[in-house]
């Protein structure tokens, strides 16, 4: 207990430190055609992820290196971009060799070549879809600590699949953000370096926890995010848009911005339904796992469709 009062201590002087660091050069986020904030608010306070898992990584005696090499690279780009706009083909070119990296940490190329090729696809698919999902207050700490609550659970009472101090290290980092961030007027958003780190772990989690079991059903713990990202992105291709360009066109912008509900009330509403969801894959018989997926997939993806086709008409007015 004491190590994760120290933890929590320093992760807070930590984070208290980059806002006056972030302050003095202007390391902000300015509204713009996609945000759905108002307020000019200091950017990257997410880096506290990284610090969590900074101290996690030293208290092991450095456990998963090539897993954090990869996290470190990360989230130096990353934050990188949120100071300065850095060309897209770095970017890229470092995300891959994060993760791969972190395929080697599976090891990922003990397996058949394409394994390698789906997890990249896979991978980055929710790397950008965490990132572009951030966008309210609360929803991206407030959606993680859903997650990792889900990971602590499988790994404490299913099957031990990770060291389980790193999950505490991370959630006690996501309460500290969270703290700043899930309130309706937010002291700091996560900035990439914020939403992009949390994705790579969770990625990490993921993949360690479905190669240890085989089980691709828990895929479905990233399930709310996962239709809202993919149906957008579909739905944009059939409005012939550019999907790369900035836009508030995910259900929880329509909630937010045309719908006028609280920030704080929308990202609640996402946590919840992503309890549920997984929740329902904890109890689920297994002989019905795969059966649970795809109802849970079409379900989530009608009200989707539904929920847009009533309410779109007010973001183009």
């Amino acid at each position: 207990m004491l190590t994760y009062l120290i933890t929590l201590i320093l992760l807070i002087a930590l984070i208290l430190v980059y806002f006056r660091i972030a302050d003095h050069f202007n390391i902000i986020d300015k509204p713009n055609q996609r945000s759905s904030h108002t307020q000019i608010t200091l950017r990257g306070g997410g880096i506290v992820f990284y610090f969590g898992m900074l101290l996690w990584f030293i208290w092991s005696r450095f456990t998963y290196p090539w897993f954090f090499a990869g996290l470190t690279l990360i989230a130096l780009i990353s934050f990188a971009d949120d100071v300065k706009p850095q060309s897209s083909r770095l970017r890229l070119a470092v995300h891959f060799l994060a993760m791969l990296l972190m395929f080697y940490q599976w090891d990922l190329f003990q397996m058949p070549w394409y394994y390698t090729l789906v997890a990249l696809v896979v991978s980055t698919g929710i790397i950008n879809a965490y990132n572009f999902m951030d966008g309210i207050n609360g929803i991206t700490g407030g959606y993680s600590l859903v997650v990792l609550g889900a990971f602590w659970y499988i790994n404490t009472y299913r099957i031990a699949f990770v060291d389980e101090q790193l999950l505490y290290f991370v959630m006690l980092a996501l309460v500290v953000y969270n703290f700043f961030n899930f309130r309706t007027l937010a002291k700091c958003f996560a900035g990439d370096v914020g939403a992009v780190s949390i994705a790579f772990i969770i990625v990490f989690l993921l993949g360690l926890l479905m190669l240890q079991t085989g089980d691709l059903t828990y895929i479905l713990l990233l399930a709310v995010y996962g239709v809202d990202s993919v149906l957008t992105i579909i739905h944009r291709l059939l409005l012939r848009e550019n999907i790369f360009e900035a836009h508030r066109k995910h259900a929880y912008q329509l909630m937010a911005n045309e719908l006028k509900i609280p920030h704080v009330a929308v990202s609640g509403f996402y946590m919840l339904l992503q309890a549920l969801v997984t929740g329902g894959l904890l109890l689920v018989d297994p002989a019905w796992k795969w059966h649970y997926t795809v109802a849970v997939l079409l379900l989530s993806g009608m009200l989707y469709v539904l929920f847009k086709r009533k309410y779109f008409k007010l973001h183009r007015a």
